[in-house]
């Protein structure tokens, strides 16, 4: 693999998307090499706790659709070397640092984070009038605890959250908007990650939940996202 005609520059890992080699047969074994560590690190954990299937499904997915070393970096920075139970909670990765600090600052506009983007140490969020929102669906989660400073005036800081994904706002002053950040998990589900929120609200909004349904999932009836995890 490697060598590509219009490789970009930068290390996985360091904001660089190195793209894979031309030739099928060694971006077939690559992939399949990420995929059989993603299907071996998850098997266990899926026997003891199914709420895990769909997430390990999306990884297989992703691997086998890669197009760059970065995207199948981020599918194993947070597996150990083998299998376990303990396979898709955080662990550190040798391929992915996550930053010490994120500042995200917005006036009147929005500002997303999905996909497969590394959680931070710490963020810093300035909401004046804007939307900020955080989607932990696929993040790459390589530490416990994320703490998050926020500053909302009369917009709206939003996160979506996945089985595991605990959001803690107990600490936030609110002067005339509202805070939401139910636990919609079950017991049983493990703890991978959560969000400590300070600050203050002043007369914004912060919510936090699980992702919906799209509307043709709700159409044909389809269960919704993480269904077998929810109280």
């Amino acid at each position: 693999m490697g060598g590509a005609q219009g490789a970009q520059d930068v290390a996985a890992g360091q904001g660089l998307a190195v793209k894979l080699g031309p030739a099928p047969p060694d971006q077939l074994s690559e992939q399949g090499r990420v995929a059989g560590h993603v299907r071996k690190a998850g098997g266990e954990l899926v026997e003891t706790q199914p709420a895990y299937l769909q997430e390990l499904d999306e990884r297989l997915e992703r691997a086998l659709q890669a197009r760059t070393y970065n995207e199948l970096a981020v599918l194993t920075s947070d597996l150990p070397a083998a299998g376990g139970a303990a396979a898709l909670a955080p662990q550190p990765g040798p391929s992915v640092t996550p930053k010490d600090l994120v500042r995200i600052q917005t006036r009147s506009g929005h500002i997303q984070r999905d996909g497969a983007w590394v959680v931070p140490q710490a963020m810093e969020v300035l909401v004046t009038s804007g939307h900020v929102k955080l989607d932990f669906t696929k993040a790459v989660i390589t530490s416990r605890t994320l703490r998050i400073e926020a500053d909302v005036h009369s917009g709206h800081l939003q996160l979506i959250t996945r089985p595991g994904v605990v959001v803690d706002a107990d600490e936030i002053a609110i002067r005339s908007g509202h805070v939401k950040t139910p636990t919609p998990w079950r017991a049983g589900v493990p703890e991978i990650l959560r969000v400590e929120i300070t600050g203050e609200v002043r007369s914004g909004h912060v919510n936090a939940r699980p992702p919906r349904r799209s509307f043709w999932q709700w159409l044909r009836r389809a269960p919704r996202p993480y269904a077998d995890s929810l109280a």
